[in-house]
């Protein structure tokens, strides 16, 4: 009997553990992750927003002090624009003028008015011949930034956007453009 649990012990001591082979260059599987946000019952989407304008959007509407839920996402993968951003504001719809202001920083922006989770109606902004009181002259001794005078520009270009002040007829582009 002991020969035979000697037998076994060195049997095992013989065998030698190989290792598994890799192909290291078989494609990995691939995981799709995407950020989801979720649905609003009510309330605006805007999308299709050029990611360097999706804060001004934020600015424009003052959705700092809005008391509803409001998703914001920057960087998005867009087929047709390679990146976006998107906006969602709960228990807000936004008026004509409102979508307006939006299409000075973003025209190709699609708001989207939500009741009961679905769209009810598509508005596209028509950005305006001329901007009240919209945005701020970048020319520091601009009569609007010493005096309490409303601005106004006028719309030179829309795109790419080129604007210019009423009253000291200083040109803008959309990367000079401040919200007020």
């Amino acid at each position: 009997m002991p020969k035979t649990k000697k037998s076994r012990k060195s049997r095992r001591s013989r065998e030698k553990i190989k290792p598994k082979k890799v192909n290291l260059s078989a494609p990995k599987e691939e995981v799709k992750r995407e950020l989801k946000i979720s649905a609003i019952e009510e309330g605006t989407v805007i999308d299709h927003i050029p990611t360097d304008a999706t804060f001004k959007v934020a600015e424009i509407l003052d959705l700092e002090n809005h008391q509803g839920v409001v998703s914001i996402a920057t960087n998005l993968t867009s087929k047709s624009m390679g990146k976006k951003g998107i906006i969602k504001v709960g228990g807000k719809s936004l008026t004509q003028s409102e979508v307006n202001k939006i299409a000075i920083v973003a025209p190709d922006a699609t708001v989207n008015i939500i009741k009961n989770y679905d769209v009810k109606d598509k508005i596209k902004g028509i950005t305006p011949e001329v901007i009240d009181n919209v945005v701020k002259c970048s020319n520091p001794v601009c009569i609007t930034n010493n005096e309490q005078v409303i601005t106004k520009f006028y719309v030179m270009k829309k795109d790419p956007l080129k604007i210019k002040c009423h009253y000291c007829e200083r040109s803008m582009g959309k990367e000079d453009i401040e919200i007020i």
